[in-house]
């Protein structure tokens, strides 16, 4: 399975970025905290210099909070970085969240001073529009649960001495790491016409049940884990009535049964990776 996938506004979308990033004094990366090393594009990392960057790791909710610790510890070895986990729908995050932009560049946005322009940025679907939303008290971003929902850039006075620029989601051309492109799929990043349900429903079942095997048991009222992927999504088709003629499991309807789920965090709270799990992280440092 090749999962490669780069809508033509992408191309556009860096272009916008690299257009603004002269004014800019603080970049906002949203990330996904399920797999903030899949989620974070490389290509921002080249673009942004030494400005500032706070990696948001949104849907902290959603993931293993223990594992999102270490991405944090991570992520502020990079210089010029902080990192701070949030709800994106949360007031009280996107407060804290201004507060650490006001900290970096402390001589912008004050009363008398010139704005402070924050952009903010990140792959599809991981929140960007619902933070957007957020920090400005109102609906100006479009929300949806599919990729590329925001593909016209914006830009808005917070009125409190702050500017955001909005752009729309990035992706990096080439998905080289297919493990990472697995995970972002099983996530919603990545539009479902570019890969097939079925093996990263498999793949992600057996990440799954390596290191999270308690809460699939949960919630499939399954008695023990069954000996593979295959097997287990076989037993959850069956027990969530996921049947053909014949009583047959249907493994693709499973499969979507199970992604949505674990998207909705119906599962429970799960990282889809950790540190180590990339390539060049050095698991003894974290």
């Amino acid at each position: 399975m090749i999962i490669d996938w780069y809508p033509g506004h992408m191309k556009k979308a860096r272009e916008q970025i690299i257009k603004k990033l002269p004014n800019i004094s603080v970049i906002i990366e949203v990330l996904d905290a399920r797999l903030p090393g899949s989620s974070a594009n490389p290509l921002l990392t080249q673009l942004r210099g030494t400005k500032p960057c706070i990696k948001v790791l949104n849907k902290s909710d959603l993931a293993d909070p223990a594992v999102t610790d270490a991405w944090v510890r991570c992520f502020e070895k990079q210089q010029g970085v902080r990192a701070l986990p949030l709800v994106a729908k949360d007031h009280r995050d996107a407060g804290r969240l201004l507060k650490l932009c006001r900290t970096l560049v402390p001589r912008r946005g004050g009363k008398g001073e010139r704005y402070l322009q924050v952009m903010v940025v990140g792959i599809p679907n991981v929140g960007k529009s619902t933070l957007i939303n957020t920090l400005t008290g109102k609906k100006v971003a479009r929300v949806g649960d599919k990729p590329a929902v925001t593909t016209c850039p914006q830009q808005i006075d917070l009125h409190n001495g702050i500017l955001l620029s909005d752009t729309p989601g990035l992706l990096w051309p080439m998905l080289e790491d297919q493990h990472g492109a697995c995970r972002l799929a099983a996530s919603g990043a990545i539009g479902e016409n570019a890969f097939d349900t079925d093996a990263v429903a498999l793949a992600t079942l057996g990440y799954v049940s390596t290191r999270y095997p308690e809460l699939l048991l949960r919630r499939y009222n399954l008695p023990e884990m069954p000996a593979s992927p295959t097997a287990i999504l076989q037993e959850i088709g069956r027990r969530r009535g996921c049947l053909v003629s014949g009583g047959e499991v249907d493994p693709h309807r499973a499969a979507e049964l199970f992604l949505r789920e674990l998207r909705g965090g119906l599962l429970g709270a799960i990282s889809l990776e950790r540190p180590e799990d990339l390539p060049g992280n050095d698991a003894s440092e974290i």
